[in-house]
C-alpha cells in the first residue's frame, strides 16, 4: 500500500511546465529588471526626461548594411539638402529604397520578364531580364568598384564633388561598364526612385513626417476638399498621409 504520508512528486504536465515558464518569462520581458540584469539593459529611450520617438519603420529589409550607407549617400547628391528643407538622407529615402527592392516590385512580379529579349530603342528605356533588384544590386557594387578604382576610396568617403563626378559617368555610360547592365540604366532607377522617396506618402518608409510634401506646400491625402475648393483665395493645407485617415 502507498504511503499516504509520503510526499506526492511534482507535476510534470504541459500546462504546469507552461505556467511556470510564464512567470519567468514574464519576468525577463515584462519586468524588465530581472531581464537587464542578466542580459543588459535596451538603450534608453529617454533622455534627460525627453521621449524619444522610435520609427521602427526605418529597418533593413534587402540592404545590407554597406549597400545602405551607399544608397544612403547616392540618393542625398541627388536631392540634397539645402537652405528649401532637408535632404534624402533626412527623409529617409534609402529605407523607401529598401523596402520596395525587398516587396514584389523588387523582383518585376507583375512584369513579363520571359524572352526573347531584344534591345530598345531609346524611347523604350532599358530593355532587360535583370529584376530591378539586381540592377540595384550590380549598380551599388559599380559604385563602390568605380570609387576605389578612381579614387582609392569608398563612395561614401568621397567629397561632394567627387561623388558628384562619380554620378555624373554613371549617368552618361560611356566611361565605366557594368557586368550584365548599364551605368545609365541603374543611375536612372536611382534618381526615380530617390524622387519617389521624397515625395510618397510616409507609410512607404521616406517623406519623412511629410517633409517633402511641406516643401511644395502639397496637401497629401485629404478626405475632401469641399469646404475649400471654391475659395478665391489661395489655401495653404497641413498634409495628411494616409496613417492620419486610421479611425475615420
Amino acid at each position: 500500500m502507498a504511503d499516504t504520508n509520503s510526499k506526492q512528486p511534482k507535476s510534470s504536465s504541459r500546462r504546469e511546465f507552461l505556467k511556470n515558464s510564464g512567470i519567468a518569462l514574464g519576468g525577463l520581458v515584462v519586468g524588465g529588471v530581472l531581464g537587464g540584469s542578466l542580459f543588459g539593459s535596451k538603450k534608453a529611450e529617454v533622455e534627460k526626461g525627453v521621449e524619444k520617438s522610435v520609427n521602427y519603420n526605418q529597418a533593413l529589409m534587402f540592404f545590407n548594411q554597406e549597400q545602405f550607407q551607399l544608397t544612403e549617400a547616392a540618393c542625398e547628391r541627388i536631392f540634397p539638402q539645402d537652405e528649401h528643407g532637408p535632404g534624402a538622407k533626412e527623409l529617409g529615402v534609402a529605407f523607401y529604397i529598401d523596402h520596395q527592392l525587398a516587396s514584389p516590385w523588387g523582383i518585376n512580379a507583375k512584369d513579363y520578364m520571359t524572352g526573347p529579349f531584344y534591345p530598345g530603342e531609346p524611347t523604350q528605356g532599358m530593355q532587360t531580364s535583370l529584376k530591378r533588384a539586381e540592377i540595384f544590386t550590380l549598380g551599388l557594387q559599380g559604385l563602390a568598384d568605380y570609387s576605389k578604382k578612381k579614387y582609392n576610396k569608398r563612395f561614401t568617403d568621397l567629397t561632394e564633388a567627387e561623388q558628384d563626378e562619380t554620378l555624373k559617368v554613371f549617368e552618361a555610360g560611356k566611361e565605366y561598364q557594368l557586368a550584365g547592365t548599364s551605368t545609365t540604366g541603374f543611375f536612372s532607377l536611382l534618381r526615380s526612385m530617390t524622387i519617389e522617396g521624397v515625395y510618397a506618402d510616409p507609410m512607404y518608409g521616406g517623406n519623412k513626417d511629410m517633409q517633402g510634401w511641406k516643401m511644395r506646400n502639397y496637401p497629401g491625402n485629404q478626405m475632401s476638399f469641399a469646404k475649400d475648393i471654391e475659395k478665391d483665395e489661395f489655401m495653404k493645407i497641413e498634409p495628411k498621409s494616409l496613417h492620419d485617415h486610421m479611425g475615420h
